[in-house]
């Protein structure tokens, strides 16, 4: 009696112990996707979808193109000087006409001793502005976005405890609850573990006074004093049918992620012949990506970059650095930079740039990642087809004020309850992709 007794303690104590374990197990993960949500939800300082203050919308975002395309890589819509002057307030400083000669064609103005163009020519080191085929209507547009000030970066402002604007308080401050948890967790373990081993002393005590002062009956002395043979579970047939089984399906698993990914070069980063940093050039001066990469909204293709598109900056800037000279060896000797593909899709497949990015209105990071974040430049995403089927079914269509999508969206709408997704309009077929 005494045995079962001892023995039903022992299992309360056990199971107080596991449901312990799982308890604090289930508040850790708790935490953890609290955690992830918070960080999801913190979005940054941004001002986009502000409405435009002054002047026509349409005119500003026209001009807010046309210089991020063209004007970007020298000057910025605020007062940081790049390559030349910031152009906040430069409606103030120049008459509109004299603006729209200058950024026409700035050498003839100076060529014809223009009193203003030669002063603005030789505070920025005689640098030559290239001349710009622009009507007058594309030159006010530009001008327009400028006056707007939306292109002017804000000045970081102080948060809580000396955080700026934009910075991940809350990331931090989750962070810290995670490290305080995972002590916690540490504690708790450390603290079973000296339970444990403090029941099976405690066990061993019971069992030796058991033995030594009471007289127990057959089946009290059984319970009291078994012992636990390990040798039978390694030697149960079960048990090693168990294990065999367990180690072909691992092997199998091991293998079959092997077979998968061949051709999958999600991650492949090349060393290039000039270190080229996208997060110095796309990230921190802000260069559009169509500057370099001129045909990414207009072809199949969207194209690698030739020198003289290099040269249009770094015949003034860092024209002693030995990268830099790399380009005017490569242009003395009229032969390409031969740079080493990264994003390669098998000729099988029918990918075209303009079709997603200036038709669908994809943005280069959502193929490519945090392009501007990359010193060196990696392959973000898979490419494969699954992948490309699985943004296909999600990424609903903007049908709205295109007559051609009209008839296809009432078609779906009497079928599906879903969104007007690629896929609702033959985005899965194979012939899209494969022909």
């Amino acid at each position: 009696m005494i045995g079962c007794i001892l023995k039903s303690k022992i299992k309360v104590l056990y199971t107080f112990l596991f449901a312990l374990v799982v308890s604090f197990g289930a508040l850790a993960q708790e935490a953890s996707e609290q955690a992830d949500i918070a960080t999801k939800g913190v979005t940054p300082g941004a001002t986009e979808g502000a409405e435009v203050s002054g002047g026509d919308p349409a005119v500003i975002s026209a001009g807010e193109a046309l210089f991020k395309n063209n004007c970007a890589v020298c000057h910025s819509a605020g007062s940081d000087v790049i390559v030349g002057p910031g152009l906040q307030g430069v409606n103030g400083r120049h008459s509109e006409a004299w603006l729209i000669k200058w950024i026409k064609n700035s050498q003839s103005l100076i060529q014809a001793g223009d009193a203003e163009a030669i002063a603005v020519y030789e505070e920025y080191s005689k640098q030559a502005m290239p001349s710009f085929a622009f009507s007058d209507d594309e030159v006010k547009s530009i001008l327009a976005y400028i006056e707007s000030g939306q292109g002017v970066v804000s000045a970081p402002t102080e948060g809580p405890e000396g955080a700026t604007a934009g910075e991940n308080v809350g990331t931090d401050a989750i962070g810290a609850v995670g490290g305080y948890l995972d002590i916690v967790l540490v504690v708790l373990i450390v603290v079973l573990i000296v339970l444990v081993v403090t029941l099976l002393l405690i066990t061993s005590l019971l069992r030796n006074y058991l033995n030594k002062n009471r007289t127990l009956n057959e089946y009290d002395a059984e319970v009291v004093n078994q012992r636990f043979d390990f040798s039978k579970i390694y030697k149960s047939k079960a048990v090693r049918t168990l294990v065999v089984l367990i180690f072909v399906v691992v092997v199998l698993d091991l293998t079959l992620d092997k077979v998968m990914g061949i051709g999958i070069q999600q991650g492949y980063e090349p060393k290039q012949p000039i270190a080229f940093s996208h997060k110095l050039h796309a990230g921190e001066h802000q260069i559009n990506c169509n500057y370099c990469h001129s045909t990414v909204y207009k072809s199949k293709s969207a194209s690698i970059p030739s020198a003289n598109i290099c040269m249009n900056c770094h015949s003034q800037i860092k024209t002693e650095s030995p990268e830099i000279q790399k380009i005017y060896r490569a242009i003395e000797r009229n032969r390409p930079i031969e740079w080493v593909r990264i994003h390669n899709l098998p000729d099988l497949a029918y990918f075209n740039h303009s079709q997603h990015t200036q038709v669908g209105g994809i943005e280069c990071q959502t193929c490519h990642g945090p392009i501007q974040e990359m010193d060196v430049v990696y392959q973000y995403s898979p490419l494969t087809m699954g992948w490309c089927i699985d943004c296909h079914r999600e990424t609903p269509l903007n049908t709205e004020g295109n007559a051609y999508y009209d008839k296809l969206v009432e078609l779906h709408e009497e079928s599906s309850k879903g969104a007007f997704t690629v896929s609702s309009n033959g985005g899965t077929e194979c012939s899209k992709c494969h022909y």
